[in-house]
């Protein structure tokens, strides 16, 4: 009996041991992990610190996937539209990175487009709209349109594209139907950097597969935009994978 009751014993202490290294690898997978984002930022910050483009010093992570949030505050300072001022964002994923969660929190009113559940029931009130719905070429003249009539806008000051495919044409139809906000914010294929023109073909079910046939090049984009008036006067430091344009008519101050 003692024999036996010494071998229960021994298990309880194997596991428990067990038990202990388990938690210690979690542990220092976890200060690992924190350490690489340390790394990251800091590595980040010095990026910013010694670009060009006085701009990019600005770039912050709030709700945004990385930091554009900064800039695009940065921006809205610089043009006067930091209290108040209405927004659109196509292609918002779960709700929980997002370029405009910051202009929201600021107190400007607005809405999102896009496919997937919010990781969170959205507020159904005059400051924020969701529109759950597949983004077309064909039928983003007529969504902006039910945001504008929510809204009773007739404009808008800053739109953000994040699609992983059709942004371009996406983009082009809201051009020619004079939807034309002061800011966009948009996403980009950095895998052709300039002077390389590219853009995917015009599919209206494609479905990003996590490689590099998405969106359309910076170079692309910029040939679009300035044919609107659209001065390209920012990319974020930290991905590279997002560009700032805002109409020529308000360069003056950047």
């Amino acid at each position: 009996m003692t024999s036996f009751k010494n071998f229960t014993n021994r298990l309880k202490k194997n596991k428990l041991k067990k038990k202990e290294r388990k938690n210690s690898i979690l542990s220092i997978k976890n200060n690992i992990e924190e350490l690489n984002d340390l790394l990251l930022q800091n590595f980040s910050k010095k990026i910013q610190e010694s670009h060009p483009n006085p701009l990019n010093s600005f770039g912050r992570k709030c709700f945004s996937q990385s930091d554009e949030d900064g800039i695009t505050f940065e921006i809205l300072r610089r043009i006067k539209k930091i209290n108040s001022g209405f927004f659109a964002e196509l292609g918002v994923g779960d709700g929980t990175e997002n370029n405009t969660l910051l202009l929201s929190s600021l107190g400007w009113k607005g809405f999102w487009v896009g496919g997937n559940k919010l990781a969170f029931e959205p507020p159904k009130n005059q400051k924020f709209l969701f529109l759950k719905k597949w983004i077309t070429a064909e039928n983003i003249v007529e969504t902006f349109l039910e945001g504008f009539s929510h809204f009773k806008l007739k404009n808008i000051d800053l739109i953000s594209i994040d699609l992983d495919g059709n942004d371009f044409y996406i983009l082009e139809a809201l051009l020619k139907s004079k939807i034309q906000p002061s800011v966009f914010i948009l996403e980009y294929n950095a895998k052709f950097p300039p002077p390389i023109k590219f853009k995917i073909e015009y599919n209206p079910h494609h479905k990003w597969e996590e490689d590099d046939y998405f969106g359309s090049s910076l170079t692309t984009l910029n040939d679009l935009l300035s044919s609107y008036d659209y001065k390209l006067i920012c990319c974020n430091s930290h991905t590279g994978a997002n560009c700032f344009f805002i109409k020529k008519k308000i360069c003056k101050t950047f």
